[in-house]
């Protein structure tokens, strides 16, 4: 039997451990732990299966909070529940190396499954976990031994369901059918501006409805047995489920509930006595924990542990019974890739002319496919542009969650989003394309990506104005550079088939942080490697392709894609014309960067100061390897609509444009034969 005394108790004990943190540390957002706590309390009491002592179960259900400003409410909970977050991380709320930072952060705290905070990102992601979990489950799920049996659940605000994020991947997750996916609305109806009747009148409910989901209403989002109801609902209808619940920012201040003082402000120790005084709290001592609740909630905690057990022992069994499918789940729920796979992906002989690098991805992709069953993904409305299409696999759809190719549709933010939640969920590696200029709708996720380590892949085609006639509008220029300036996202620019296939190996192969691949639309040699340098030189980021006429080099020329086409026939000029040209292939800034002082100055010779780097894009970041007297050749403007030969011309392109910037630079140091 329930007591209420000690669940009202254990209520506030959430709430006024939130505001005392928020009070303590001088900053944060007390107002919606204090009107949310009753929502925690009874999905984590009567609900979320999860294990505090492994925090990493793969069928844990998790608990994502999307408004993420509400952090202290999920600490609360963790530390109440047994996750190993001591009381003294609470009582350092917001200081430097807490456990406890001001928006969850994924990695820092055990329990914390992602970084939240910016709007409508936790919300999104969350679909790419319903995915996941739908998807594993009919991968390995077989009769008798439920491998995947979990719900995805979060927190959302006013906030995240204004963001246009929220509203893409509502769409989809509606379309799909994802059932594990239920979400707690916190109604507020306060933002920081004031009323959510400034700019938010729609009927959410209808809207929602119209996305297909299921729509509850709890009136009161202090009432237990009513969060209870609609939660046991949620979880047997056969839609995504949206429970609106009615509550008040703030609950218990007697002068701030309601209103947007209560957001993102201390409480002052005035208003929080005030609160305690109100909810027949003590006063002191602050962060206080009655000994009945924390026993109770520490129990809930290990409620978990008999299912837990019981879920080890089946996959033991399982281990036995299906040898080989336990064998690959635990390989990838490790992230560890197969043993051959180097061994499965292409070679391609020299060409000269060659195919479009998305042309060679798309060979390169589905080769691994067929060795990566853990390999999923798809692209943004453009699944024949980006060539991401893996043969024999049927769209993933409501009736079928067994296949790993997802159609996003015109959706590139969410669809960012959603690869996040894929690959945080564990068991899979996603990849997700479009053009390269619409990663700009993406940014925002590919940002949290990398600030979370995730191995996710971007496959961003038509990477240049090479891809001609479309014009300004779908040609990329500052693109790269604006990824290149996101810390810990490598960005990779091959410039053939063989550099293709390299790149996806790397990003395989890099398991703390996205990778981006820019890929050209138009064709571009395959270099005879006989000739060159391996392409394994894409690994080092940058490496001599080659080095051309005779002595040590007195020019280097850089270049990355489709450009490195000009670099080499400019070279093999200039070495005709008696200088000495050092070709260096540079598909990835972030890669060099990482290697030694020494291999970096092996190859781009710091006595060598006559340097030109060519890349049809910005120009903002090679002055770092050409130096103070080097010089780049890009764009610093927008491009046009016209065949992509004519825009490399009249944008300054051109293997012409290259030898007079050589000839200018070399003029003290060599005369060359015209």
């Amino acid at each position: 039997m329930r007591d209420p005394g000690l669940e009202t108790r254990a209520i506030n004990t959430i709430r006024f451990l939130a505001a005392d943190a928020v009070q303590r540390a001088n900053s944060g957002h007390p107002g919606m732990p204090m009107g949310t706590a009753t929502m925690a309390y009874v999905l984590w009491t009567r609900h979320l299966k999860y294990y505090p002592t492994d925090p990493a179960w793969p069928d844990r259900d998790r608990f994502i909070l999307s408004a993420g400003h509400g952090s202290m409410l999920l600490y609360a909970m963790l530390h109440l529940t047994g996750y190993d977050l001591p009381m003294e991380e609470l009582k350092r709320f917001r200081q430097w190396e807490s456990m406890t930072p001001g928006h969850p952060e994924y990695g820092d705290t055990p329990g914390v499954e992602s970084t939240t905070g910016p709007l409508g990102q936790g919300f999104a992601l969350g679909v790419g976990m319903a995915i996941a979990t739908e998807h594993l489950a009919a991968m390995y799920n077989r009769e008798g031994f439920t491998i995947f049996d979990h719900y995805i659940y979060s927190i959302v605000s006013d906030g995240d369901l204004m963001e246009g994020v929220a509203s893409e991947a509502a769409s989809i997750a509606g379309h799909l059918k994802l059932s594990c996916l239920i979400y707690l609305y916190d109604d507020n109806r306060i933002s920081i501006d004031g009323s959510t009747d400034l700019t938010f009148t729609e009927d959410r409910a209808a809207r929602f409805q119209a996305y297909g989901w299921h729509v509850l209403h709890v009136p009161d989002g202090n009432d237990v047995e009513a969060l209870d109801q609609a939660l046991s609902a949620a979880k047997v209808d056969p839609r995504p489920s949206l429970i609106i619940c009615r509550t008040h920012i703030g609950y218990g201040m007697p002068t701030k509930q309601d209103t947007s003082a209560a957001h993102g402000e201390p409480p002052g120790e005035k208003e929080l006595a005030g609160a305690k005084e109100r909810l027949g709290w003590p006063q002191e001592p602050s962060f206080y924990v009655p000994d009945d609740v924390g026993e109770f909630l520490h129990s809930a905690g290990q409620r978990g542990k008999q299912v837990y057990e019981a879920w080890e022992d089946m996959f033991n069994r399982y281990r036995t019974t299906y040898r080989d499918m336990a064998a690959q789940l635990e390989r990838s729920l490790a992230g560890d890739l197969p043993e051959d796979l180097i061994n499965r992906i292409p070679i391609f002989p020299s060409d000269p002319k060659g195919t479009a690098t998305r042309a060679s991805s798309g060979k390169v992709l589905n080769a691994l496919a067929s060795s990566m069953p853990e390999l999923i993904g798809g692209s943004a409305d453009l699944t024949g542009s980006n060539m991401t299409a893996i043969k024999g696999e049927q769209p993933f759809t409501a009736k079928d969650r067994g296949s790993r190719y997802l159609h996003f549709g015109v959706r590139e933010h969410s669809m960012g989003a959603i690869l996040n939640g894929l690959a945080l969920h564990g068991g899979l590696v996603p990849f997700g394309a479009t053009f390269l200029v619409f990663s700009d709708y993406m940014r925002p996720a590919i940002r949290l990506a990398a600030m979370m380590g995730q191995r996710v892949i971007y496959v961003l085609t038509h990477d240049s104005i090479g891809l001609g006639e479309d014009g300004p509008t779908h040609q990329p220029i500052e693109h790269l550079a604006s990824l290149r300036a996101i810390p810990n996202l490598t960005v990779i620019r091959p410039a053939d088939a063989n550099e293709v296939a390299v790149s996806w190996l790397v990003a395989l192969e890099r398991t703390t942080g996205p990778t981006a691949l820019a890929l050209s639309r138009q064709a571009v040699p395959t270099y005879d490697r006989e000739r060159y340098a391996s392409a394994d030189g894409v690994r080092w980021g940058a490496y001599v392709l080659a080095d051309l006429g005779e002595g040590e080099p007195n020019l280097i020329l850089m270049s990355s894609g489709s450009e490195v086409l000009l670099m080499v026939k400019a070279g093999e000029k200039l070495a005709e014309m008696g200088a000495t040209v050092r070709l260096v292939s540079f598909p990835s800034w972030e890669l060099f960067a990482e290697q030694t002082v020494e291999y970096r100055q092996q190859v781009l010779k710091p006595s060598i100061s006559a340097r030109i780097a060519i890349e049809a894009g910005s120009p903002q970041g090679w002055e770092r390897w050409v130096g103070d007297r080097g010089v780049i050749i890009g764009l610093d403007r927008f491009g046009a609509s016209a065949p992509y030969g004519e825009l490399y011309r009249h944008l300054g392109l051109t293997v012409e444009r290259i030898i007079a910037e050589a000839q200018r630079m070399l003029g003290d140091i060599v005369v060359l034969e015209a």
